[in-house]
């Protein structure tokens, strides 16, 4: 008998805006099915009993190896989308955060990681680039980034 894949199910995501100045800082990412290429504030999946301002903080720890010094929630947005071909649904809070010693971004190329170890490429991002057609996800993060200017 052939077993039942898992319901889908709503995520919880907490993303990091890491600004300076017309700048955010953001991974790169890549859909193959759709030929996209696209970048995406960091951060990730809120633990169960985990607040999203600790997920937040653990998060940029893991990928990045930095320590947030204040996080403050923006907002939060619903995010249904299709990756990989495969269906999505996260509700993301989103916070501007402050690091300590975030100079240290500025150091050349930064590589981030996953948990899993996978490498992920970290890099500064114009907001002009976004508003010129580079993706920007999670859909609508674009307008609330201007609106903050």
């Amino acid at each position: 008998m052939e077993q039942a894949s898992p319901a889908p199910r709503i995520r919880a995501v907490a993303l990091a805006i890491i600004r300076e100045g017309d700048e955010i800082f953001v991974f790169e990412g890549r859909d193959d099915v759709k030929s996209e290429l696209f970048y995406r504030p960091l951060g990730g999946t809120i633990e169960f009993g985990e607040t999203a301002v600790d997920a937040v903080k653990r998060e940029l720890m893991e990928e990045i190896g930095v320590t947030v010094v204040d996080a403050q929630l923006v907002t939060v947005v619903e995010n249904i989308f299709t990756f990989q071909g495969r269906p999505g649904h996260e509700v993301v809070f989103i916070f501007d955060v402050a690091l300590e010693a975030p100079e240290r971004l500025r150091a050349g190329h930064i590589d981030g990681y996953e948990p899993n170890g996978e490498r992920i490429n970290c890099m500064w991002r114009s907001i002009d680039e976004f508003r010129a057609g580079d993706l920007l996800y999670p859909e609508g993060l674009l307008a609330i980034l201007v609106d903050r200017t």
